[in-house]
């Protein structure tokens, strides 16, 4: 069984010093550092880092590293968060008919590709259970009508709060959640559109893109916020077409092309290799 690390991202005014002072904190502590990532902008020289550390022989507590790093983290007024390498994300995925996304999820999680844990699905139409169930993944169906949105996101909110899910994924669910919902779950909601956004937004991207005659198609995988497909991007990738493609074969490209950027925007995720800093993100690859 592979040792767990401690996994420090975190954010702040640039100043002279701080990547020896962080290693300091980790060195001083007895910690070996394996992995290390920054980036400083050159629009307002924010600091940027992603610092991973052995916890083995390290002599700090998981409860004591917060504590303990917290007055450093004051003197840079640094946004930080810590995470560890052992902690297995619950999930759930939201889908509606469109399965191709979940199909591809579903079979990762199964070939060990994404260490997270697939608490749930939750669609608004039966059509997945089959499939779900096949794989011993808890299913709900939650009918939704116009008359009974807010009801229906209202028991999703609570059981998602009873099976104590720390990360949506949006697999193609076909409805817009409320910004409470959102409020709820920021910067752990995980959406795909089937664009490449923020050209061809909306509903329709196939037809727009056809219509257009454009010569590449994408998709963008982002976090999910009240203004509807304008949160920060995670991943993006595109395809090429041509003039002999047919509306059917864009959607087919388009597919192919949404599993692969969902699945790497969930893998980058998982491994705490995102910071979100306003509309975007600094993403460690």
């Amino acid at each position: 069984m592979e040792e767990s690390n401690a996994i420090l991202l975190l954010s702040c005014p640039d100043s002279k010093g701080l990547v020896a002072r962080l290693s300091n904190f980790i060195f001083q502590n007895n910690g070996n550092i394996v992995d290390a990532d920054q980036y400083t902008s050159k629009q307002g020289k924010i600091f940027f880092m992603r610092i991973e550390w052995e916890l083995d022989g390290f002599a700090l507590s998981r409860e004591e590293i917060p504590i303990v790093f917290a007055p450093l983290a004051r003197q840079y007024h640094m946004k930080w968060t810590l995470h560890f390498t052992d902690y297995v994300p619950r999930t759930a995925i939201f889908v509606s008919r469109h399965l191709h996304c979940l199909h591809d999820l579903i079979l990762r999680r199964h070939m060990g590709e994404l260490d997270a844990s697939v608490e749930a699905v939750i669609s608004n139409h039966p059509d997945a259970r089959d499939l779900v169930e096949q794989f011993g993944i808890n299913f709900f169906h939650f009918p939704i009508t116009p008359n009974n949105k807010q009801e229906q996101e209202n028991r999703q909110a609570a059981l998602l709060r009873e099976l104590k899910i720390d990360l949506i994924v949006l697999a193609r669910y076909m409805q817009i959640l409320s910004g409470d919902f959102i409020g709820s779950h920021i910067n752990r909601i995980i959406n795909i559109h089937h664009s490449f956004l923020p050209a061809f937004s909306g509903s329709n991207p196939y037809q727009q893109a056809f219509d257009r005659g454009v010569k590449i198609i994408g998709a963008t995988a982002h976090y999910t916020t009240e203004q509807l497909d304008e949160g920060p991007i995670i991943a993006q990738d595109v395809v090429k077409i041509t003039h002999r493609d047919t509306l059917a074969d864009i959607q087919t490209k388009s597919k192919d092309l949404e599993r692969i950027v969902l699945a790497r925007a969930l893998r980058l995720h998982l491994d705490n290799k995102i910071i979100v800093y306003g509309a975007k993100t600094v993403v460690f690859e």
